[in-house]
Order: C-alpha cells, then structure tokens, then sequence
C-alpha cells in the first residue's frame, strides 16, 4: 500500500509518533512517506492508500492545519484515514478526574476525526492518543488554570515531562500495525 504519515507538531511530540508509524508501516513492506502538513494539500492525500493525519491538540480538538486538511478533502477519495495526537493532558481511564480532564482538554479530537471522515465518506481507521511534554508557555497555563493544586501538579509534570515514552511509543506502532489490518 501506498502511505502517507502527515502530521502537525510544535514541540516534536506528535513528530516523534508519526516516525513510529512511518517504522511500522514501513516494516510491513509498505511504501510510506512522512510529511509535515505546511507541506501537504488536501488534493494530495487522495494519492495514498491510508493517510495517517497526526495533530497537536488545541482547544481541546485538532490544530487548525490538520482540520484544514480534513475540511478540504474531496469527498470519497478513496483513502483510508487514521488520526492522532498528542496533548498534555491527562489520560483518561485513572480516575473519575483524569476523565474529566481528558474530556474537557482534549475530548473533542476522535469525535473531529470521525465527523470529518463521515462528512467526507472516507473510510475512518481509527484514533490513537498520548501525552507529549508540554512547551513551558503551556504548562504555565495548565499550572495556572487546570491543574492548581501544587500536590496534584508536581505530580503531573514529574510524569508528563517525560512523554511520548518508549511505551507510548510502542502502543503508536501497535495502533498502525491494527489500522493497516484493517
């Protein structure tokens, strides 16, 4: 198959999982190419077979540029798309707050990814997300107005300083490894 691992990165977090699916996909005997979006138009992703389209999160949802891709899609191009992103939020799965704070700092990315896929009729693979070490303006603002109480913080960022980690890494390979399947 022919491949495509698009991605928008500020910090090189959501650049360091695009190059674990580019290495799985590409150990699976594909023919994969890694771009970042500034160098993509929505006209090219109908040349590939999957589109893997890696994003920032925002606002709780995906990057202007990844969205602007997505938006500009042809309708029914006939490629499979794939998404994810990296945020620095919490995970959700730990605790009714971690949920919680998932949901409301970055909630909105799956949901986007599979509207537009639905929108577009473009068949949808799948979503995969991860914590990536914030820039310092962002954690000033989590510090700042998310995550307050200085317990729960130092918690927090002794943790997330350290993604994406070899296990996150890990589980962007096994995700392209299950889409690819599909």
């Amino acid at each position: 198959m022919k491949i495509l691992v698009g991605y928008f990165s500020e910090t090189g977090n959501t650049k360091r999982i695009a190059e674990a699916i580019r290495e799985e996909a590409t150990a699976g005997g594909h023919d994969v190419h890694i771009r970042p979006t500034e160098e993509i138009t929505a006209a090219q992703l109908g040349e590939y077979d999957v589109v893997f389209l890696g994003s920032t999160c925002h606002s709780a949802d995906i990057a202007a540029p990844v969205r602007g891709l997505l938006e500009g899609m042809p309708k029914d191009s006939g490629f499979k798309l794939a998404g994810f992103v990296t945020h620095a939020t919490l995970m959700p799965g730990a605790g009714a707050w971690q949920n919680e704070m998932y949901e409301k700092w970055a909630g909105k990315c799956p949901a986007t990814y599979e509207a537009l896929c639905k929108e577009k009729e473009i068949g949808f693979l799948g979503f995969f997300h991860c914590q990536g070490a914030p820039s310092p303006p962002i954690e000033d603002f989590i510090h700042g107005t998310i995550i307050t109480d200085e317990e729960r913080w130092s918690e927090y960022i002794e943790d997330v300083r350290k993604h994406p980690t070899a296990d996150d890494i890990a589980a962007a390979k096994e995700f392209a490894r299950n889409a690819l399947v599909e």
